[in-house]
């Protein structure tokens, strides 16, 4: 096997300090010429896997990824969306296409013998994410053949067949891909920042590798307290009773929507934690960095517009379907809690009897 060195000179920049590392211009703009040669390269080895594996050592880590998101999964999940007219397929990739970035930044770091310390903690931590996300979607049918997110038919019939193959095109498969790449593109930082400082952890390691871990642990116990709540509506519109072995008031239930424990204090306590979660990762790889803003911001920042515009439209849709949504969101924050944060167990006052009187006679309601 060559020496790792010859795969380094033509992968990895040559960095002298940590700043270097988050440059854009010496970090990444050189090795887009890789980019564009990467499929050519691939097939003319396709059936030569130690050309193959000789390849992706010499390939820039951060390009590979980016090959992967644009020559294979793109076109991938646009096929199968397109032939099924279904059009949650980056949906039931969301939990591991960042996790396999990461275990893949790991290895390549590993095979080329730099240091791996870091690079094991963002991988132990990706992991740990992407199986409890996974574990939480493919419990609530995420995986059953012809499961569709329910707002992909509210943009359906809002845009129609022509405008959602465009969007599908645009949006769903080729900019929701590169979201999931560069989200994690502050591991290659961290590679880089790994070379100029060594194997030795940091205090700023610790922190955030703990910090990301408890963001998992919130989401967890949200998506569980979620979970609890609508196994037992399910079972209450069934049979009209109040399962005994749940803690839920015949109110709460009938009300249709969780306000209870974490969902109390935050409208998405699950989403407030997962959006944490990779702002995290950015801000791990700016202070390893020692920059206070870099390139790799792109990701996280797009992950939060996302969010934004997901979460618009879910309360959209939420507050067209349950009377006490409105409330709701006056009295309880979105994703951070309020000063003046207000339960839903606290009677409603005059204006908010108001609210819930209009949306149960249909006024403000949401038109389909």
């Amino acid at each position: 096997m060559p020496d790792p060195r010859t795969y380094l000179d033509a992968a990895l920049p040559l960095v002298k300090t940590l700043p270097e590392c988050a440059d854009f211009g010496k970090t990444v703009a050189p090795f887009l010429p890789q980019l564009y040669e990467l499929p050519a390269r691939v097939a003319a080895h396709i059936t030569d896997l130690q050309a193959l594996q000789d390849l992706y050592l010499a390939t820039n880590p951060l390009i590979t990824a980016l090959g992967i998101a644009i020559f294979f999964l793109t076109p991938a999940v646009l096929a199968v969306s397109e032939l099924n007219k279904n059009y949650s397929q980056v949906d039931r990739l969301w939990s591991i296409i960042p996790a396999f970035y990461n275990v893949h930044y790991a290895i390549w770091t590993r095979l080329n013998g730099l240091p791996t310390q870091r690079l094991d903690h963002v991988l132990a931590v990706s992991v740990i994410w992407g199986a409890r996300l996974t574990f939480n979607y493919w419990r609530k049918g995420g995986y059953t053949v012809g499961s569709e997110d329910y707002r992909w038919a509210v943009v359906k019939d809002y845009v129609g067949p022509v405008g959602m193959f465009i969007f599908n095109v645009t949006f769903i498969s080729l900019a929701q891909n590169l979201l999931l790449w560069l989200i994690t593109t502050p591991t290659y930082i961290l590679l880089l920042s790994s070379r100029v400082a060594g194997n030795e952890l940091s205090s700023w390691d610790s922190f955030f590798g703990r910090t990301m871990l408890f963001l998992v642990v919130v989401e967890f116990f949200a998506d569980q307290q979620q979970w609890n709540y609508h196994k037992a509506k399910t079972a209450y519109s069934k049979t009209a009773k109040v399962p005994s072995d749940k803690k839920y008031t015949r109110e709460q239930l009938d009300r249709g929507f969780n306000t209870s424990g974490l969902w109390a204090w935050s409208r998405h306590p699950n989403f407030a934690a997962e959006q944490s979660f990779w702002v995290c990762l950015y801000q791990w790889c700016c202070m390893e960095s020692w920059t206070y803003l870099n390139w790799a911001g792109v990701g996280a920042f797009g992950y939060l517009i996302l969010f934004q515009a997901s979460t618009w439209l879910t309360e959209l849709l939420s507050s067209g379907k349950y009377p006490e949504y409105k409330v709701y969101q006056q009295r309880v924050g979105k994703f951070l809690p309020k000063a003046n944060t207000k339960g839903m167990e606290a009677p409603h006052n005059a204006k908010e009897k108001e609210k819930v009187q209009q949306a149960k006679a249909g006024k403000g309601a949401l038109k389909r």
